[in-house]
């Protein structure tokens, strides 16, 4: 009964496992040298692929920074809310983008305001 409940277990764990979701978003305070080397600190708006899942998104700003975001059908939406503008500061922000495999479109707004890339690359 005993290897039942184990096997058990263990199929399901695999199973979750396998359709576990691979979204997620977050700031990241280091960045790697060959990402910083693709920046163009004159762009607001970047995004690097790092040929694997993920993505670089780089965003500067002259205020706080607060982030959202959401799924719809194949479209991921990244939500930027900047407050407290400081004409005199430029923020560097860079965040870390991974999608599940459904994912094709990747979608910026600002304040509400849709914001298209000033620059692709990869790596």
């Amino acid at each position: 009964m005993k290897k039942i409940f184990v096997a058990t277990f263990l199929i399901i764990l695999i199973l979750s496992a396998c359709n576990s979701s691979t979204l997620s978003f977050s700031e990241i305070e280091y960045v790697p040298d060959n990402v910083q080397e693709k920046v163009d600190s004159n762009l607001k708006l970047q995004l690097i692929n790092d040929g694997k899942k993920g993505y670089y998104i780089i965003f500067q700003s002259n205020g706080d920074v607060g982030t959202d975001l959401e799924t719809q059908g194949d479209t991921v939406t990244i939500k930027f809310n900047v407050s407290n503008l400081q004409n005199d500061v430029v923020k560097q922000k860079t965040y870390y983008l991974t999608t599940d495999p459904g994912h094709d479109v990747i979608d910026v707004l600002v304040n509400g305001k849709s914001m298209p890339f000033d620059q692709v690359t990869a790596l």
